[in-house]
């Protein structure tokens, strides 16, 4: 269960619909921990505001600025804004937890002689691949700016967050790094 979202668009009017809008006000959300696509409903007409990060649940006894998450969303139901607010949100989530994907970094395997894991980020290829394999062999890397420095690799936290839209998003691959289905 999601604790916190990423509000990617609010639509004050609601949704547009065939026969208008819909009246009740609306929030796209992108939820912290599963990363789940979400609408949410705000309490009364407490505006949210696009990029940050609200509570869905009480937080030390202070109710959360929303009524309630209606349903999940499938990423072709977003709004035009909400996609392009969806980068930036995940960039947000991945520098907020770097020691959970730094831990990618540091663990993930070859799935076969001919394919590692960290071959399925969009920018590594296989001399990249190998010069993180190499030197997380040495020691393990302790931030996203250790790893950029000891790799030579512009902005991993990039990379990831890059990878996280593509499985939103519905890339066609058997492979799942950080988004479950």
């Amino acid at each position: 269960m999601e604790s916190f979202a990423y509000v990617l668009d609010y639509l004050p009017t609601g949704r547009q619909t065939d026969r208008g809008y819909s009246r009740q006000p609306i929030a796209y959300g992108l939820g912290e921990t599963e990363l789940k696509l979400l609408e949410i409903i705000p309490k009364g007409s407490t505006p949210l505001v696009p990029g940050h990060r609200i509570p869905l649940l009480p937080v030390d006894g202070t109710p959360p600025p929303i009524d309630h998450v209606r349903r999940r969303l499938a990423p072709e139901e977003l709004t035009t804004a909400a996609r392009s607010e969806l980068p930036r949100a995940l960039e947000q989530i991945v520098r907020a937890h770097p020691e959970k994907y730094l831990r990618f970094f540091n663990e993930a395997p070859a799935v076969s002689r001919r394919f590692h894991l960290l071959e399925l980020l969009p920018g590594i290829g296989k001399k990249t691949m190998q010069a993180i394999v190499d030197d997380r062999r040495r020691a393990p890397f302790t931030s996203f700016e250790d790893l950029a420095q000891r790799v030579h690799l512009k902005e991993p936290e990039r990379l990831i967050a890059a990878r996280m839209e593509q499985e939103l998003t519905g890339v066609e691959d058997k492979y799942r790094l950080f988004v479950p289905l």
